[in-house]
């Protein structure tokens, strides 16, 4: 008589990804990977707090930690002994920055097991080329190397919320006008979009304007000069982008995160790059995604734009 299997205790698993918001969202592939691959394990994801809520509505982590990335010893020193403390048997370092590297060196004599970047960790990540490498494919590899065989593109259906309230008439088109304050290289001039808003309004078509608060008078501006726009700047949740885009006959919108995530929900994206960022490293990526590149975005058409939306949307 063959003697009981005895199942072992749950690995504990830490997998670190802190920012920025369009990397996290390229992630997403690799978040449920792991969870699948340790399905009976216990599953910490390290992230920012500003992405704390997002990871926590995936359902594919058992704790959110968050690490606000403060300077001093005081700080480094208080993650370490998180981590410490966390008596982790596997550690996913899917950032692998200078600061996460340090957390490996602080965690010798006896650090745990240790996937990424960290100079003598137990799994150095084999790709020499990683910084040149698309952030999706950057982590497929990673988990590649330790035995995950596969990572197909995430189940975005989570992204999601009731938009009801904010009575858009069908169809409709979001854009995205906006980026980081210090990129201006990066936007589509938004004469340019109000020009573009204005054509899909001729043909019976919402201009629905999206954006944080620092993007709002980039958004007035376009709004003034469409007003058959509808202007959402600083009113929705990131789950209320998601289901804005679900029900969006297509988005246009400048490289950002969160065209990024407008992309992994499915929605016909159009995203505008210039030579200030590089799509093969962190294009956006989804089920119908089109990139539009120029040196400088000044120089691209709008009809150049118009023409690859009405093209995706069919």
């Amino acid at each position: 008589m063959s003697e009981p299997t005895i199942p072992r205790p749950p690995h504990r698993i830490l997998v670190i990804k802190h920012g920025a918001f369009g990397d996290f969202i390229m992630a997403l592939g690799a978040f449920q990977a792991l969870r699948r691959f340790h399905a009976g394990d216990h599953l910490v994801l390290q992230t920012i707090p500003s992405l704390a809520p997002l990871a926590r509505a995936s359902g594919w982590f058992d704790e959110i930690w968050t690490d606000p990335r403060d300077k001093g010893l005081g700080a480094l020193y208080a993650m370490r002994r998180q981590i410490k403390d966390g008596r982790f048997d596997l550690v996913y370092d899917l950032q692998c920055s200078d600061r996460t590297n340090l957390y490996f060196q602080l965690l010798r004599p006896f650090p745990p097991r240790w996937s990424g970047k960290a100079w003598g960790c137990s799994n150095p990540d084999p790709n020499p080329d990683r910084n040149a490498t698309h952030g999706t494919d950057r982590y497929a590899m990673q988990l590649r190397d330790m035995g995950i065989a596969e990572v197909p593109p995430p189940d975005a259906g989570w992204i999601d919320a009731d938009v009801s309230r904010f009575g858009l008439p069908a169809p409709y088109v979001l854009l995205a006008s906006g980026c980081a304050p210090h990129r201006p290289e990066k936007r589509w001039p938004e004469s340019h979009y109000a020009d573009l808003a204005n054509r899909l309004a001729a043909r019976g078509v919402t201009p629905v304007l999206v954006g944080t608060k620092s993007e709002a008078g980039t958004t007035a501006a376009i709004a003034a000069a469409c007003p058959a726009a509808r202007d959402l700047t600083d009113q929705t949740t990131l789950f209320e982008l998601g289901g804005l885009a679900r029900k969006a006959a297509g988005s246009v919108g400048n490289d950002t995160g969160p065209m990024h995530l407008l992309a992994v929900t499915g929605c016909p994206s159009i995203v505008l790059y210039s030579h200030a960022s590089t799509p093969t490293q962190s294009g956006q990526r989804g089920p119908k995604v089109t990139i539009l590149r120029e040196p400088s975005l000044a120089d691209l058409p709008v009809d150049r734009v118009e023409t690859a939306l009405l093209e995706l949307m069919g």
